[in-house]
């Protein structure tokens, strides 16, 4: 790397927000993201208030030989929003939303959480599909492909992008759509952050729920019916209207409100539903998930989509320790619901846990081919988590999600949901592209050449 100190003052005095380097108040905290596991130091963060501000760090970047990384919402699991000794490109002072109600679409700056698009468009009875934390960046999410409550009504996130705003490596600003860089906008919908920095992205948004009110909320049962519960539920799910769906994890319960105080750190298996059809359907409609088996806990109600988007935010607050592993599964197997009963017993902390979110319905009518996200044949987005926030826990969640994973990849479709990806290597990225890879290669080499864009799930320009 090239010497740094002035070049580094001189990009400061060109920005119109903010640069933080190590000597200035403020650097450690910029410098943080979302899993406190992940711990490195940049040379400086670029606290963008514009796309201008985007372009004039990607071409100091690219002019100085230093490393860029991108930070959305910063909830990558890998950390990737940061990098040692890089120029962090921070969104997230770039927090604009604008509703078009009447054409059904939101325009978003490339920094924004769903929470902010929620708290936007859900006033007018509509919501754009995007994930099960509100905290979590719109920018990550949706390059990755965007798994959701809404996945089986409406598709995936990237199913719903209209266009995007993208700053490319040599710094030039262009809009993919498409009709207009229509392979650079095929990328974006699941290839990651490959291809430059999305500074805005305008979404269609679809009518949920009575005027956004919809029926959500979790069903518990014992750890010990575990097995029952997901035979059940692997089998009542796809044949459930799209209006209806709901995630299955094993979890211990919170130990606060709103759970009943004699479920505290009980550990249980759970589904959480979200309904977004009429209200006066919703209990017929609820009424098998409700009444299945002995659950401790029946926690369906009415709320705006926006509650149920950020009801495990506070269970999950930035700073905590994370460790990831993830698979896709067309089925859940026999075989691997005795792994996951095995690994249920076994959560290490209150935090960790393991989630299957279904990719059915809408998401799986596109053809695999229509978008970078390739897995559309139906079936689960996997996920263990170990999760604490001791850092003295990190090996012993480590541990637990790795052997946990090792047992259960067996069982699975052979790839990953990119965005639950951590530090796994070349092989892993190319798993989780499947046939969709080559072109995406194809992409980043008329786009990304030199592979400015590399701190991310890589993947480098065909040569």
């Amino acid at each position: 790397m090239k010497s740094t100190a002035a070049p580094i003052a001189e990009l400061a005095a060109q920005l119109r927000g903010t640069l933080i380097s190590a000597a200035d108040e403020g650097y450690d905290e910029a410098r943080a993201v979302y899993n406190a596991m992940i711990d490195r130091r940049p040379l400086a963060v670029a606290k963008c208030a514009d796309a201008g501000d985007v372009q004039q760090c990607v071409r100091f970047a690219t002019a100085h030989g230093i490393v860029l990384a991108v930070r959305g919402g910063g909830h990558n699991a890998a950390g990737l929003g940061t990098w040692d000794d890089a120029l962090v490109v921070d969104l997230s002072g770039m927090r604009a939303v604008e509703v078009d109600a009447g054409a059904h679409e939101v325009r978003v700056d490339g920094g924004c959480t769903w929470a902010d698009v929620d708290a936007a468009t859900v006033p007018f009875g509509m919501a754009v599909p995007s994930g099960f934390l509100s905290s979590t960046g719109v920018g990550g999410l949706t390059l990755g492909g965007g798994v959701g409550y809404l996945s089986r009504r409406f598709g995936l996130t990237v199913d719903s992008l209209l266009g995007a705003d993208v700053v490319l490596a040599d710094g030039t600003l262009v809009t993919a759509g498409p009709h207009d860089n229509s392979d650079l906008f095929w990328a974006l919908r699941g290839g990651g952050g490959n291809f430059g920095v999305v500074t805005s992205f305008r979404f269609a948004c679809h009518d949920i729920g009575d005027n956004g009110t919809v029926v959500g909320g979790p069903v518990l049962y014992d750890l010990t019916d575990a097995p029952d519960v997901m035979r059940w539920y692997r089998e009542l799910l796809p044949a459930l209207p799209e209006e209806l769906s709901g995630w299955i994890a094993l979890l211990t319960i919170p130990p606060a409100p709103p759970f009943p105080e004699e479920l505290w750190g009980r550990k249980a298996c759970g589904v959480v539903w979200c309904y977004t059809g009429p209200a006066a359907e919703a209990d017929a409609v609820t009424a098998p998930v409700r009444e299945f088996g002995r659950p401790l806990l029946v926690g369906l109600q009415s709320m705006p989509f926006s509650a149920l988007q950020g009801a495990f935010d506070p269970f999950y607050p930035a700073g905590l320790q994370w460790y990831w592993k993830a698979d896709m599964f067309t089925e859940i197997s026999d075989t691997a619901i005795d792994i996951h009963a095995k690994y249920g017993a076994l959560l290490p902390t209150g935090h960790s846990t393991m989630h299957l979110y279904p990719v059915d319905g809408a998401a799986a009518r596109i053809d695999a081919a229509a978008t970078a996200f390739p897995y559309r044949g139906g079936g689960w987005a996997g996920v263990i988590v170990g999760v604490d926030p001791d850092p003295a826990q990190a090996s012993s969640i480590t541990a637990w999600a790795r052997s946990y994973w090792e047992e259960l990849h067996p069982a699975s479709a052979g790839g990953a949901y990119v965005n639950f990806l951590g530090d796994e290597g070349d092989a892993r990225v190319r798993a989780a592209y499947g046939e969709n890879y080559a072109r995406l290669a194809r992409v980043k080499a008329q786009y990304d050449p030199q592979n400015v864009f590399h701190v991310n799930q890589n993947i480098p320009p065909a040569r």
